[in-house]
């Protein structure tokens, strides 16, 4: 590259030089090939250029012996010179992708947080709530939020009321006290859900990551804290519905339903929501080779050899266990040899439950006065949403030749910091 104040001869000397090699290896690959003419010109006309450059001719002598040396080339090149503008296109995108593939497999690579897992740490894809039609963003804001936090118009959830009546929702109970709520699809993707008002029902599919819970509890109910624990909180101080509900579709379904307390009449919007991206964020791969991950790290692993998740997947977790450490939870809190677990600030949060951090639960591998010790060569991955996360209380330990990095930053949504 040459800068701006760069004189034109200095420009033509640099320019000669890469004329230089281009001969050179027009020479070293065809020489075979070629004509014993045009070689020879090609040989004459490099020498009087390499000669212009050692005697330091001026500026005119010099662009005619780079013109004359390109004139040969063009008839000498073959596949080297001239290019096509699509094979420097070809090579561009191939070099370019090599690179990319190699940064990414070696230094950094992104990564989408697919669930809820890690809230409020991370979120995965998640809800945002338009109580009324009015609050629904019109073209201009819903491209704003196509752009700043992934909310795509086309995956945005309207529901209106079939009748007249209370809104009421689907769930089923779970044990230790807590409700999630139902739906009537089977346990794969798209998941699909319904709200009922009588018994008549409107159902509509997310995928599966998706954190429904969430973004209903914002829409119906008022309380702070884990959704599962709204929905279990209201369950048991309301008598539930046990009854049979009619779809758009004209299917039946028996369902057990919550009443919100929201009235609506029919044609009346019952819920409306888009579906927000989950974090973006990029993944340091390069320093787990130098040094051990530490516990409190955001730890990024494949799942191919863990036996009870069965798919080849990435996973986001903390490290809440190294080899030889052995784990307890008394919740809220997590123990780790005997301790309180230090070494994020998350730890502390959970043991309080501040910031929306719900705490850990006893559950799986570590249920109520059960404790764990990891093995050599073997890590263990907790969820900062406890509650609601498939973590290595269910699934067990990660192999250290499967731990792939640590999380770095966010990058999209705008404006917010990995912790």
């Amino acid at each position: 590259m040459f800068g701006p104040f760069a004189s034109a001869e200095k420009k033509a000397r640099t320019s000669a030089g890469h004329w230089l090699e281009l001969a050179e290896k027009v020479w070293h690959l065809r020489r075979d090939v070629l004509a014993p003419a045009l070689l020879g010109e090609l040989e004459t006309r490099t020498e009087a250029l390499r000669g212009l450059l050692r005697d330091r001719a001026d500026l005119g002598q010099l662009n005619l012996g780079i013109q004359a040396l390109e004139e040969t080339l063009r008839r000498a090149g073959g596949t080297l010179y001239p290019k096509s503008e699509l094979v420097e296109w070809v090579e561009f995108l191939l070099v370019a992708s090599i690179v990319i593939i190699g940064i990414q497999h070696y230094f950094i690579r992104p990564f989408q947080i697919p669930t809820n897992s890690m809230w409020p740490s991370y979120n995965g894809m998640t809800a945002r709530v338009y109580p009324t039609k009015a609050d629904e963003p019109g073209l201009a804001k819903s491209a704003l939020n196509l752009l700043t936090i992934g909310a795509r118009p086309d995956r945005r959830i309207r529901l209106d009321a079939p009748t007249d009546g209370e809104v009421m929702l689907p769930v089923r109970m779970l044990q230790g006290g807590g409700a999630s709520l139902d739906y009537p699809g089977a346990q794969t993707a798209p998941r699909e859900y319904m709200v009922c008002v009588g018994n008549r029902a409107v159902t509509f599919v997310t995928p599966a990551d998706f954190d429904l819970d969430a973004g209903v509890c914002a829409a119906f109910f008022t309380d702070a804290g884990v959704p599962q624990e709204i929905l279990g909180r209201r369950a048991a101080a309301v008598r539930l519905v046990d009854t049979v509900v009619t779809d758009q579709h004209g299917r039946s379904h028996a369902v057990r339903l919550l009443p919100t307390g929201k009235f609506v009449r029919a044609g009346g919007r019952m819920l409306a929501f888009d579906i927000l991206s989950g974090d973006m964020l990029m993944v340091d791969r390069f320093s787990y080779h130098f040094v051990r991950p530490s516990v409190g790290d955001g730890f990024v692993f494949r799942t191919g050899n863990i036996r009870d998740i069965g798919v080849d997947n990435y996973y986001i977790k903390r490290l809440v266990g190294v080899p030889g450490d052995t784990l307890q939870v008394r919740g809220p809190a997590l123990y780790r040899n005997g301790q309180p677990i230090a070494g994020a600030a998350a730890f502390e949060k959970e043991a309080r439950q501040a910031d929306r951090y719900p705490g850990y639960r006893a559950a799986g591998l570590l249920a109520p006065g059960e404790t764990v010790r990891v093995p050599d060569e073997k890590y263990f991955a907790m969820g900062d949403n406890s509650p609601n996360s498939l973590d290595g209380r269910f699934w067990g330990f990660v192999p250290e030749k499967d731990v792939v990095g640590r999380p770095l930053f966010v990058y999209y949504p705008f404006g917010r910091i990995a912790r």
